[in-house]
Parts: structure tokens; C-alpha cells; sequence
């Protein structure tokens, strides 16, 4: 039996942050063997609002071999602990969800519920007071992680706030320095094969014809190959997440910008704050059911900390999946794949989840259908698990308005429904090996939207109270201490600038 051909022509078609990502990481991991084209066209306007990210974006910035120096320098970016929510739980009520961990690793239980004992054997100790991430956040401090577990500074993470316009041209300048071939268009015709389906070229207005063994489709939600041309229908979610409009506006930057992203809950959604070098980004994510674009413009431009500096700009969608992302020799990635809101910063995560997931399953000319359906397999599993804690924050609040009254008494996914009633139970969080969010980021939004543990695991009752409460003071001690030695946010950041400028 002969060996299948080696896929030596991949076209991508859309650019974007998808786009440039997808052509980026395909150039560096794969060299000159494979000839990369990239179809776009300046007229089509991209999304271009997800400028915020989790931690995630390091495997992508080491996978590219990024500068992170340089990458600040022209993004515009900022350093990001985490995620501040604003009237969530209920009005005048506000949580941080840290990147990084609470407390420190000890020999026996996980950390919390050593937290959770003391809290039983009565130390009165918020959670909040055992993540260095909130503490310098709310201090707009900022700091690496490092250590590696000697140190306080061990339990930190952080990701950054870009320009997402920015973000994309610094990428496609590397993918173009690699060797990516950039062809300005837009898409008239799309060529299949007649046996098995497979798109074969993709032809411009301009009449150029574009061949290939692999087609990246990041059309966005147009997801013009893998449902134009594949047929591959859209799961929707929006009953699960009936926010289905954005608008965005972006302001004048603050004197001072903060480390972290802000998300304030309001009547019909949430407005989302975004602190950038020469700007900030602003957007109210809402329920057309529940509010006019109108409103949603007046409610945002009312609520910015600095001047508008351009109109407001709107975006419709729909929460929901694509089960099968990858069909035939078409694997879409980025919003052709599926929409999750950015409440936590996922869109830019889900783009690297699909490229890290077809790097690792990178197929032959005949595209192995076995290696698609574990791309869609785990792929799913992913968008599945940010669902699930997506709406852990909607479902769990006391907010009065219509929307909320909505999301409170919603059929919650059985997934969520058994993690809930677990937590609440056992104080235990349920997680799969593979999933994106963490013990921590659950912690956070749990005990942050109200739901609490009524129990802890057995095990803790193996340890001294009175040296176990010690302990967990210990480190809130530790963090309270260390805090104020650490640098300003913007001090942090033009250190690490300067060398650059």
C-alpha cells in the first residue's frame, strides 16, 4: 500500500486575529515545506473586538517565538491579573476572578479546602485574601510569576490586554517574513472534488485561483467553507446565553491603566472595560429582547471613564457550536467554528485551541477522518466547558431584571447542574484533566455569584485545626506583606518597554 501524499499546499481564508494566528503558527511549526496562502480582503471588516486574553496566550506567543517586548510595544498592550465582575451577584456586590492559584501547595488536600476547614474551625478569612493576583490588582500592581513554588510570586498568572487591529498586523508581518502568502480578494467561487467532498481551490473576484490540499476556513461568522460550502450546521446556545449584541466604543486612556479587566453587570447584559497603552476599549454586551441598539449606545456612551474617540460599532451573533469544525480536508477556526461571549476571554484562546489541535492532528492529503472526529471530539469538550462556566455566571445571581429573572430560573446543562450541586455539597470541584478553567477559576465565580460549600473533603479533618488555621493565615499574611513591595502596573510595564523604544 502506497503511503498517503504530504499536505504541501494549506489556504487560509480570512485574516483577522484567526487568520494571522493560524498563519502564523502554521509557518513556524511547519516551516518551508508547506506553502501557506492567505485570502483576504480589506473591505470585509473584521470582529476585532477580543482584545482581551487568559493565560493560555503564552503557548501561542513561545510557539511563535514572540518577543514579548516588542509584542507590547506594538500591540499597545497591557499586563492582565485577571477579571474584576461589577454587580454580578447583585447590585453594589463585586468579585475578582485571579489568573494564577489561592494559597500556596501543601503536602495533603488541595489548598481550598484546607481554606474551607479553617473558615469551619472559625477563621474568618475571605478566599479573596489568599490570591496575590486580587491583592496587587487592587492595588494596580503587577508582577511575574517566579519562584517556581519557593516563592509567593509562584502562585501568579497573567495574560495581556492588545489592540486587536495591531495584534494582527505585528502577525501577519511575521507570517509574511516566514514565507505566508498574502493574495487581497474576496471569495466568488469555491471548488469540490465530486467524490468525496473535498474543496479543491478557492477562486477570487479578481478570477485567481487559489489551490490546496487543506483549507483553514476563519471567515468568521460568515464560516463561508465549513458551512457554505461543507454544509455543517450551527448548535444554537442562545437559551442558555440570551445575549446575542455587542456595541463597542473605544475612550480615551486613563491616567492610570489597571491590570486587570473590568466586567459590570447591567440591566440587559454587561459592559466590559479594557485598558490599553493609548486607549481604552469599552463594549456592552446585551439581549436585543430586553434592550433597543439604541439604548444600548446611550447606556455605554454614559457610562465611559474618558471621551469617545469614535462611534459606536455594533455586532450581531449567536452563543452556539459547530460539532463537527473539521470536515473533509475544511477545519474552520475562530468564529466560523462556533461564538462564546468574551465575559471571560475566551475567543482569542478558542482561535490557539483549534490550531494547537490541528498542529498535534496535522493530516496526510486524505485527511483521515479518524483525526477529524477526535479534532471535533475534543474541540467540543472545550466549547462545552467554557458553556458551562459561562453561564454559572448568569444563572447564579439575585439581580432583579427581567434578563436575569431569565437566566435565574433557566434548565441548566446537566454538566452544570452535577458541578453545582457537588461544590455546594462537598466543597469538591469536579474537572476533567483537559479542561480550560481551573480549581481557581471556578473558586472564584462559585464562591463569587454566591454558591458556596457547605462541606470539605474528609481528609482535611486528618490535620490540626489550630496549626491548620495558622497556616492558612500564614499565607493571606504572606501576600499582605508582600504586596507593596511590588511595582506599579505602569512602572512594571515601561521597565520592561524601555529596552525596546
Amino acid at each position: 500500500m502506497s503511503a498517503p501524499e504530504r499536505v504541501k499546499r494549506v489556504v487560509i481564508l480570512g485574516g483577522g486575529t484567526a487568520g494571522w494566528m493560524t498563519a502564523a503558527a502554521l509557518s513556524r511549526s511547519l516551516g518551508r515545506t508547506v506553502e501557506v496562502t492567505l485570502l483576504e480582503s480589506e473591505e470585509i471588516g473584521t470582529v476585532g473586538v477580543g482584545e482581551a486574553t487568559i493565560p493560555t496566550i503564552h503557548w501561542f506567543n513561545e510557539l511563535i517565538g514572540l518577543d514579548e517586548a516588542a509584542f507590547l510595544q506594538a500591540t499597545k498592550a497591557t499586563f492582565k491579573l485577571g477579571i474584576e465582575f461589577v454587580d454580578w451577584t447583585a447590585p453594589g456586590h463585586r468579585y475578582f476572578h485571579p489568573f494564577g492559584q489561592y494559597g500556596v501547595t501543601l503536602p495533603g488536600v488541595a489548598f481550598h479546602h484546607r481554606w474551607l476547614k479553617a473558615r469551619a474551625d472559625g477563621l474568618d478569612l475571605p478566599l479573596s485574601a489568599l490570591s496575590l493576583a486580587t491583592r496587587l490588582a487592587a492595588e494596580g500592581r503587577f508582577a511575574k510569576p517566579a519562584g517556581e513554588g519557593r516563592s509567593i510570586l509562584s502562585t501568579l498568572g497573567y495574560a495581556y490586554h492588545f489592540d486587536a487591529g495591531l495584534y494582527a498586523a505585528y502577525l501577519r508581518g511575521l507570517s509574511e517574513a516566514a514565507g505566508v502568502r498574502r493574495v487581497e480578494g474576496r471569495l466568488r467561487d469555491v471548488e469540490r472534488e465530486g467524490e468525496r467532498g473535498f474543496v479543491t481551490a478557492l477562486t477570487t473576484e479578481g478570477g485567481e485561483r487559489l489551490a490546496g490540499d487543506l483549507f483553514i476556513d476563519c471567515s468568521g461568522f460568515r464560516a463561508l467553507l465549513i458551512a457554505g460550502a461543507m454544509g455543517e450546521p450551527y448548535e444554537d446556545w442562545s437559551h442558555w446565553l440570551p445575549c446575542d449584541r455587542a456595541v463597542a466604543v473605544p475612550c480615551a486612556r486613563a491616567a492610570t491603566t489597571t491590570p486587570y479587566t473590568r466586567s459590570t453587570a447591567r440591566a440587559a447584559g454587561w459592559q466590559w472595560r479594557i485598558p490599553l497603552q493609548h486607549r481604552t476599549g469599552n463594549g456592552y454586551v446585551y439581549a436585543s429582547r430586553h434592550l433597543s441598539d439604541d439604548e444600548a449606545a446611550a447606556t455605554l456612551l454614559g457610562h465611559l471613564d474618558g471621551e469617545a474617540l469614535a462611534d459606536p460599532r455594533f455586532l450581531r451573533f449567536t452563543a452556539g457550536t459547530r460539532r463537527r469544525p473539521w470536515r473533509g480536508n475544511v477545519v474552520a477556526i475562530g468564529l466560523s467554528s462556533g461564538f462564546l461571549e468574551p465575559l471571560e476571554s475566551t475567543s482569542i484562546h478558542l482561535i490557539q485551541s483549534g490550531i494547537t489541535k490541528l498542529l498535534t492532528l496535522f493530516p496526510d492529503t486524505d485527511c483521515d477522518p479518524a483525526l477529524a472526529d477526535r479534532f471535533n471530539d475534543v474541540f467540543g469538550r472545550d466549547m462545552d466547558g467554557i458553556k458551562d462556566f459561562l453561564i454559572l455566571h448568569y444563572h447564579a445571581q439575585s439581580r432583579p431584571e427581567p434578563l436575569w429573572q431569565q437566566c435565574r430560573t433557566m434548565a441548566l446543562p446537566e454538566t452544570l447542574s452535577a458541578r453545582e450541586a457537588q461544590y455546594r455539597r462537598s466543597g469538591r470541584l469536579i474537572l476533567d484533566a483537559d479542561e480550560l478553567f481551573r480549581e481557581a477559576s471556578w473558586l472564584a465565580v462559585l464562591n463569587g455569584q454566591g454558591v458556596f460549600a457547605g462541606g470539605y473533603n474528609p481528609l482535611a479533618d486528618t490535620l490540626d485545626p489550630a496549626t491548620n488555621r495558622a497556616q492558612v493565615q500564614q499565607v493571606a499574611d504572606v501576600i499582605a506583606r508582600a504586596a507593596p513591595t511590588l511595582p506599579l502596573h505602569d512602572a512594571a510595564l515601561a521597565q520592561i518597554l524601555r529596552p525596546s523604544a
